[in-house]
């Protein structure tokens, strides 16, 4: 096994790095990655992003929000999280095999002290029955990772507040996740571990998985400045950018509905590859002008609240409504 060294905590770079190692480090070992992403959520790659945050505490927070290229559901993560994984060739038995590649990960965390860790179901690793990692997979051209979290010590109230989705009424065919009960590692540590870092932990899980005493012994491949350069071509294309992060999602129709002091607006959206496809506004408010002006306006838009913010400053919102503001409009919308 290729243990390659890695302290960025970008997780639009260290996504990159995990795609950049599965298509073109073409090696028959299998290669090992840890990274720990300052606080984002990273979507499963069929989800509607839309979908599965709460949009509004993720622009605030500044949460970075990366679709994934593996399946499954939506995960937070934050400095208080270790994410690993394998990258390898596809040998045609491993595929779906989670318990072969979340086993050495159980072995260190027994060696540890974590003496209750163990695979549940198909692919989580809980604790008394509550999960602290969830695993997921990819394969293409022969190639395959899989990979999963590590929840050492991580903000729960965050994982709750960033993946708490708005009640709106959202229709869409994205694969919803499963919310389960989660616990951290940490509580679970011998106390001679319980202040132990997030690197500190990676690096016990390191040389318990290559069952050395120090880091010196690992096999070990440091990226190249050429390496790093290729990388970024994989960020400015894939998870860097809006249009796979979001724009990928699955279509959607959503509908929002409110009452003003100048009667109720409800607006219906079909929402294709990230922008507004289809937009019809109803309700009793007394209007001047034909309200296909306002429909027609946002079609073509970003489902984006900045893209939105732009559009709606350009519409006269008292004409159309009646007394309400741009930002009320706004927040109708989005």
């Amino acid at each position: 096994m290729i243990y390659v060294p890695n302290d960025n905590n970008d997780p639009r770079v260290n996504l990159a790095i995990e795609n950049y190692l599965l298509d073109e480090m073409k090696t028959d070992e299998p290669i090992l990655l840890f990274y720990i992403n300052e606080p984002s959520i990273i979507i499963g790659r069929n989800q509607n992003a839309f979908e599965e945050i709460n949009q509004d505490y993720v622009d605030e927070k500044g949460i970075h929000v990366i679709r994934r290229l593996s399946g499954g559901g939506a995960v937070y993560h934050d400095l208080g999280n270790l994410s690993f994984s394998f990258i390898m060739p596809d040998d045609g038995n491993s595929f779906r095999n989670f318990a072969r590649f979340t086993e050495p990960v159980v072995k260190a965390l027994h060696d540890m002290g974590v003496e209750g860790a163990q695979l549940k179901g198909r692919n989580d690793l809980v604790i008394d029955d509550m999960k602290f990692s969830g695993n997921a997979m990819y394969a293409t051209n022969g190639r395959m990772f899989a990979h999963g979290t590590l929840m050492l010590d991580s903000d729960k109230n965050e994982v709750t507040n960033a993946l708490k989705v708005r009640k709106d009424k959202i229709e869409s065919k994205g694969i919803k996740s499963i919310r389960s009960r989660v616990t951290n590692i940490k509580p679970f540590l011998p106390a001679e571990n319980q202040n132990m870092t997030t690197e500190e932990f990676r690096d016990d899980i390191l040389l318990k998985m290559f069952g050395v005493d120090s880091i010196d012994e690992v096999n070990t491949y440091e990226l190249t400045k050429d390496d790093w350069e290729k990388i970024q071509g994989y960020t400015d294309k894939y998870y860097g950018n809006w249009e796979w992060n979001y724009g990928h999602s699955p279509e959607f129709n959503i509908e929002r509905y409110q009452r003003f002091s100048i009667g109720s607006i409800d607006i219906r959206m079909n929402v294709k590859e990230g922008k507004i496809a289809n937009a019809k506004i109803y309700g009793d408010f007394f209007g001047l002008g034909e309200i296909e002006d306002v429909e027609n306006k946002l079609i073509g838009v970003r489902y984006e609240k900045e893209a939105l913010r732009e559009v709606v400053d350009t519409i006269d919102v008292k004409k159309y409504f009646g007394d309400i503001e741009n930002d009320d409009l706004l927040n109708l919308i989005y």
